[in-house]
C-alpha cells in the first residue's frame, strides 16, 4: 500500500530531522523539505488516475469538458498552494505562507467565476 510507504517515509524523515536538529539545525530543515518534495512528486503520479476517472465521469454525465478541466485546475492550485504554504510554515515564514494561501483562494475564485456567471444566466432565463 502506497500510504503505508509514504507514512513510514514521513515518520523516518521526522525522526532523522529531530535527531539532526540538535547537531546541525540547518540540515534538519533540508531533510524536511526533501521528503516533502519526494511525497509531492509521488502524489503527482496519482494525478494521472484522477484525470482518467474525471474523463470517465465527464463521459457518463455528458458534461462540458471545460467544466471538468476547471475542476482539475482548482484541485491543482489547491494542492500546490498547500504544499508551498506548509513548507513556508515549517521554515518559520507564516506570513509568506498566508500570502500563498490567499493567492490560491483568489485564483480558485477566478477559475470558478465562469461557472457562477453561467449559473446566474440560467437562473435569469428561468425567471
Amino acid at each position: 500500500m502506497d500510504i503505508l510507504k509514504i507514512s513510514i517515509l514521513g515518520i523516518l524523515a521526522v525522526f532523522f530531522a529531530v535527531v539532526l536538529k540538535s547537531y546541525r539545525p540547518e540540515y534538519s530543515q533540508f531533510i524536511s523539505i526533501a521528503v516533502c518534495i519526494c511525497i509531492f512528486l509521488f502524489a503527482v503520479t496519482k494525478l494521472e488516475q484522477i484525470v482518467e476517472y474525471a474523463g470517465k465521469m465527464q463521459d457518463m454525465i455528458h458534461l462540458d469538458g471545460a467544466y471538468m478541466g476547471m475542476v482539475l485546475k482548482m484541485i491543482g492550485v489547491t494542492y500546490i498552494a498547500e504544499f508551498a504554504a506548509n513548507i513556508c510554515k515549517d521554515s518559520g515564514y507564516q506570513t509568506v505562507a498566508g500570502q500563498i494561501e490567499l493567492f490560491a483562494k483568489l485564483s480558485i475564485l477566478v477559475l470558478g467565476m465562469p461557472v457562477i456567471l453561467g449559473f446566474m444566466e440560467t437562473i435569469g432565463e428561468l425567471l
